[in-house]
């Protein structure tokens, strides 16, 4: 008796999945919770387990996009197979099968299968996208017959003077580009198109603006410098910057709590909690996993939790409750070297925080030209929701905070 393994719900507003990979091959001997494939969703990718030990018989393939509830696979009874005789057998008779396939391709351009002096219908192509007459052209196949081989070689080579006008002047052709032109095609993952859809709705149905700041990030960089070595001694974490923007981001927020609000309908939800997420490159695309309650979270919290998602993300490990949800996002374009951006807003919140590289440039402080590490920031946001002065003043709350971390430390 054969059980089906069906696509499982993995969310409720996920309604298909892409077979990203198999983990087993068809006709391996599989254990139960045996995981034997990977599915992709558009928010994560999950393993799927087998429900019982027996013989796997492959039913999709990899990349195939499949509703929730449809079959992937069914699993035989049976025992572990003993040495490779099963699979030996499976390739045998995959081999049988295809050969019908592979001697009835080759029926259809055997040129014995046409009229005399006449073209098979991939020669006739060829010869219609060179512009040479049928006619023009000595086949080689039984009776004369134009083969497809005939064809290629007029391709390259036919180009008689009776075909061309006398009278028109001969093409100037351009010299062809040097090196190598090759182009390949990536069926888009599931991931990548719903990154895609949801980027082009932000755009099209929000009221996104921009404002941005500078800030001198010398304190942070002395106040890591001083205590690095005693901070990851006692935590077992590095410190890093993301953990200074958290917890500025999470104190400027109860101050706007606009920045923090959504639309849902017709009405304004206000949170009055900081669910912030995190942008996280991933081997398949942009992640944002989120750090619940970042707003009670203490620096060295905070870093290990970054830390941990983080290594989810890099691993596809990452669970939809761990990407479901998040108040605002905070973005760092400065790890990949970006000065300035405008970061889009990750719906349905209402603002996003752009991070960007560190650069050593001249400013004035108390009338002298000194050259400190500076930082651009920029703060996108929904005009429908935050007005110039709660968005403006956000982002001068951060700068402050971050220019004078002991105030993050003392909360005032």
């Amino acid at each position: 008796m054969s059980l089906e393994i069906k696509v499982p719900a993995v969310g409720e507003s996920i309604t298909e999945v892409t077979l990203a990979q198999w983990l087993k091959q068809d006709g391996d001997y599989v254990e139960m919770d045996e995981n034997i494939a990977e599915l992709e969703s558009d928010k994560a990718t999950f393993e799927l387990p087998a429900e019982k030990a027996g013989i796997l018989k492959i039913i999709a393939q990899e990349g195939d996009t499949l509703e929730i509830g449809a079959v992937v696979c069914t699993i035989e009874e049976g025992g572990a197979p003993s040495g490779d005789a099963p699979k030996a057998a499976d390739k045998s008779t995959t081999a049988a099968a295809a050969t019908p396939t592979a001697t009835s391709a080759k029926d259809n351009e055997d040129p014995d299968s046409y009229a005399a002096g006449t073209a098979s219908p991939a020669a006739a192509k060829i010869l219609r996208e060179k512009g040479i007459d049928p006619s023009s052209i000595k086949g080689t196949g039984k009776d004369g017959r134009i083969t497809k081989e005939d064809a290629e070689k007029a391709q390259v080579t036919a180009k008689p003077e009776a075909a061309q006008p006398k009278a028109a002047p001969a093409p100037t052709l351009s010299a062809p580009a040097a090196g190598a032109r090759n182009e390949r095609r990536e069926k888009m993952t599931s991931l990548r198109k719903t990154i895609a859809k949801r980027l082009v709705a932000v755009k099209n149905e929000t009221a996104m603006l921009t404002t941005f700041n500078e800030v001198n990030m010398q304190p942070i960089m002395d106040l890591r410098s001083k205590y690095k070595d005693t901070f990851k001694e006692k935590h077992g974490v590095g410190l890093g910057f993301m953990s200074f923007f958290t917890k500025a981001v999470t104190t400027a927020l109860r101050e706007w709590p606009a920045v923090n609000a959504r639309i849902e309908d017709n009405e304004l939800v206000y949170s009055d909690f900081a669910d912030i997420s995190i942008a996280v490159s991933a081997p398949k695309g942009l992640v944002v996993p989120i750090i619940r309650n970042a707003e009670s979270l203490s620096l060295h919290e905070i870093e290990k939790k970054i830390g941990e998602l983080a290594g989810k993300a890099r691993d596809n490990k990452l669970t939809i409750e761990e990407m479901t949800g998040g108040t605002f996002t905070i973005t760092n374009g400065g790890v990949f070297g970006s000065m300035m951006s405008t970061p889009i807003i990750n719906a349905p919140q209402s603002a996003i925080l752009g991070m960007h590289n560190i650069i050593q440039r001249p400013v004035a402080e108390n009338g002298q030209v000194v050259i400190r590490p500076m930082m651009y920031i920029a703060l996108s946001y929904d005009h429908r929701i935050i007005d110039g002065r709660e968005s403006v003043s956000f982002l001068v709350r951060v700068k402050q905070l971050l220019e004078d971390p002991a105030r993050l430390l003392l909360e005032v």
